[in-house]
């Protein structure tokens, strides 16, 4: 049995089967044994009997062939637990396998573990829930890991599983992704099929992977990406993304790049954290021969209360007749949320969520107008501590959920691909002054809608020149 997981990328575990050099069954033993020690709380629920069949069974040949997989508790495993992150459904078992999942499944060969933590029906980038308390950060557990994919961020960095799944309506890969020290991409909206029986409006969330390389997010959309019918907005297929990755760089030279540390002021982003940004945007810039530009001034309208409470339809229509009642089993942030919604919200503040959604679209056409990508911070801060949910001082920064949603939000309201990649570490400051760690920071490259192998290049030409650690210092060896 090996000591520990797998502590390289999800491709180069599928190498070291093949080569013989490890098994499936003793990479799921290795993987189930640190999961048990973790205390990340990664995982919520675990399914080893399955599991074991699947190793024991593996075709290695495919894609993902003997990977052990966690996978994100708001996403469907057919008799699985389909909690929603939520006690309120704590009972429930799902009754279908995603179609991203059932594609893993069947193409990739990949072996599912259990389930990773997430915030309660994602509605949250913190990884907190009544369910299932706090997940830590795997750099520092007492900081948060994000969300909504928390979990699967702490399980991939932490050492447990080389990938997980993901989703992000609002920055729900990115952020954890950033926070972990992982790379974490969002396609255009419908790159990677939704469903079946996936609520559709908003048009904000996309699906997708919290992942330790860039080739390891390549390998899973060649694998989970392209049309289903279950999804009427899904796109077509698009062959090759792992073998063309770096190929198109050629095509990139003497393209225009925006450097925005805030994003035109859309956060309040801590000084070093914009200086680590600049910086490596500056070296992509270089490495890709893209020309710096300054834009002209564009107002990116904050999308406000009138918008989230607007998101909050599906859950209302989930809860049903269960509300008001189930009340007190519901994460204190999302009550509070769905109570003010079912008393306030109307066609007026409707109307106003679409007009101030169109002026979004306008503001993120204009930048791309002007140039062909653009780098800002994933997150405003490095990981804060995991208590914080609501906007906080912690020294001379505001912490919380609405200022993390800054940076993301935008491009998941617009559809825009977007990917987070590490770019380095700043120190963490305490409020009393004092230097506690050093935690990751992130840095997303954005481009126009389709142009994610394009954005997957430039992250791969980040990775490729500034390689960034795969796991968490005190992960499993």
């Amino acid at each position: 049995m090996a000591d520990s997981p797998w502590q390289g990328d999800t491709c180069s575990l599928v190498d070291a089967f093949r080569a013989g050099e490890r098994s499936p069954v003793e990479e799921l033993e290795a993987t189930l044994a640190a999961i048990e020690r973790s205390e990340l709380r990664a995982f919520s629920f675990l399914d080893p009997d399955w599991a074991m069949e699947r190793a024991r069974t593996a075709d290695i040949s495919k894609p993902f062939g003997g990977v052990p997989i966690g996978i994100k508790e708001l996403d469907n495993v057919k008799g699985w637990p389909a909690t929603e992150a939520s006690l309120v459904f704590k009972d429930r078992k799902a009754e279908h396998t995603g179609t991203m999942l059932q594609r893993m499944l069947d193409d990739g060969g990949a072996t599912f573990v259990g389930q990773t933590t997430a915030s309660e029906f994602g509605g949250l980038n913190i990884s907190t829930t009544k369910l299932n308390g706090i997940t830590g950060n795997a750099w520092d557990p007492t900081r948060t890991a994000g969300g909504s994919s928390g979990g699967s961020a702490a399980a991939v960095a932490g050492g447990l599983v080389t990938i997980a799944s993901g989703g992000d309506g609002g920055g729900s890969i990115r952020i954890p992704a950033a926070f972990n020290g992982l790379v974490g991409m969002k396609g255009t909206v419908g790159r990677i099929p939704r469903g079946p029986e996936c609520i559709i409006s908003p048009l904000t969330v996309v699906i997708g992977c919290l992942a330790r390389s860039v080739r390891d997010v390549a390998r899973w959309y060649d694998v989970t990406s392209g049309y289903d019918p279950h999804d009427p907005y899904s796109l077509p297929k698009i062959e090759g993304w792992e073998r063309d990755l770096g190929t198109h760089l050629d095509e990139l030279r003497g393209k225009k790049l925006a450097i925005l540390p805030d994003l035109m002021g859309s956060a309040v982003v801590r000084p070093e954290v914009q200086e680590r940004v600049r910086e490596a945007g500056e070296l992509l810039a270089k490495d890709a021969g893209l020309e710096i530009v300054d834009l002209e001034p564009v107002s990116i309208p904050d999308m406000g209360v009138e918008w989230a409470m607007g998101n909050l339809a599906g859950l209302a229509a989930e809860l049903g007749d269960l509300w008001p009642d189930c009340k007190d089993d519901l994460t204190t942030e999302i009550a509070f949320g769905l109570q003010m919604a079912k008393e306030w919200f109307n066609l007026d503040m409707a109307g106003a969520a679409e007009l101030k959604r169109v002026r979004c679209n306008e503001a993120i056409a204009r930048i791309f107008e002007q140039v062909d990508f653009l780098v800002c911070p994933t997150n405003p801060d490095v990981a804060f501590p995991a208590e914080v949910s609501v906007n906080t001082r912690v020294g001379d920064i505001t912490v919380g959920v609405e200022n993390n949603l800054a940076l993301t939000g935008v491009f998941n309201l617009v559809g825009n691909p977007s990917c987070s990649v590490p770019v380095g570490l700043v120190p963490y400051w305490a409020p009393d002054g004092e230097t506690t760690t050093e935690l990751p920071v992130g840095m997303q490259i954005v481009g126009p809608h389709h142009t994610d192998q394009a954005i997957l290049d430039l992250a791969w030409l980040v990775e490729r020149e500034r390689p960034w650690p795969l796991v968490a210092p005190g992960s499993p060896k």
